[in-house]
C-alpha cells in the first residue's frame, strides 16, 4: 500500500522520525534509514529540533525530542502510563518487590510509573527519576534489540556486552545484580507496541540478598507476564 500522503516534505519528515522511533542515529545512519540524501536529512532533522521535534543527546546523535511527549500527555493517550498502575501493582504484589516501568529517552532511561513495596527494605525509584543506559537490567532491555550498528556505539562504557545482550534476547528478558547500584538486583523484560517494536521495560528490584544468585529464576515468569499484559493493552482495540 503507498503511505504517501502526496506531500512530498512531509512525507520525508515523517520518515525522518520514524526512523528516529528505534533511538539515537547519527546523520549517517538517518541517511540509511530513510533512504534521503545526506543534505535533505540533515535539512529536515534540523528543521524537527527547531520545532522540538527532535533534539540531539551528548554524544551529537539526533533523538525524538520532548514536544512528542507533550503531545501525548495532552491528548491523554499516553496508553503505557493509563495502564501501569494496576498492573504494576499486581506485579509488586505477586513479587513482593518494587516494580517499574521505563521508557527510553536518548541515552538515558526514564522511570515513568512506579508501584512500591509497601513495606521493609526496597529499592525506590522515583517517577521522572533518568537513569544512564550503562548499566541495569532495564538499560540491557532497551538495547537489546537495537540496530547492531547503534550498539557499537552504545556498549562503549555500558557494564555489559553485546553477548550479555545476545542472552537477553534469547531468554526475553533481563537481569543483573550490583550493576546499577551495589546491592540492587533487578529482572526486566520488553514492552512491545503494535507493530513489536520494543517501547518500554517493565522491572522489579530490590536488595540483591533477598533476589539470590539467580535473579531470573525467581522473578522473570512474573516480569514477563507483566509484559505481556502490558503489550496486549497496547493492541489497537476492536
Amino acid at each position: 500500500m503507498d503511505k504517501s500522503s502526496g506531500v512530498g516534505v512531509l512525507d520525508k519528515a515523517v520518515r525522518v522520525l520514524g526512523a528516529l522511533e528505534a533511538g539515537p542515529a547519527s546523520l549517517a545512519q538517518l541517511v540509511t534509514a530513510t533512504g534521503l540524501s545526506r543534505p535533505t536529512a540533515h535539512r529536515l532533522a534540523v528543521a524537527l529540533e527547531h520545532h522540538r521535534l527532535v533534539t540531539r543527546d551528548l554524544r551529537g546523535r539526533f533523538v525524538l525530542g520532548e514536544r512528542h511527549a507533550e503531545w501525548a500527555a495532552a491528548a491523554g493517550e499516553d496508553r503505557l502510563v493509563a495502564v501501569a498502575g494496576p498492573l504494576l501493582g499486581a506485579l509488586r504484589d505477586a513479587t513482593g518487590e518494587s516494580a517499574q516501568l521505563y521508557r527510553r529517552h536518548g541515552d538515558h532511561r526514564v522511570c515513568i510509573a512506579v508501584a512500591e513495596r509497601l513495606h521493609g527494605l526496597r529499592d525506590t525509584v522515583p517517577v521522572g527519576a533518568s537513569m544512564t543506559m550503562n548499566a541495569g537490567s532495564a538499560a540491557q532491555v532497551l538495547l537489546a534489540w537495537d540496530d547492531p550498528e547503534r550498539l557499537s556505539v552504545e556498549l562503549v562504557g555500558a557494564r555489559f556486552d553485546a553477548a550479555a545482550l545476545s542472552g537477553v534476547r534469547r531468554r526475553g528478558w533481563a537481569h543483573s545484580s550490583g550493576e546499577r547500584e551495589a546491592g540492587v538486583a533487578s529482572v526486566s523484560a520488553p514492552v512491545r507496541g503494535p507493530s513489536g517494536r520494543v517501547l518500554a521495560a517493565v522491572s522489579v528490584s530490590g536488595p540483591a540478598e533477598r533476589f539470590g544468585r539467580h535473579p531470573g529464576r525467581r522473578h522473570a515468569d512474573a516480569v514477563l507476564a507483566t509484559a505481556a499484559a502490558f503489550t496486549a493493552a497496547l493492541a489497537p482495540q476492536n
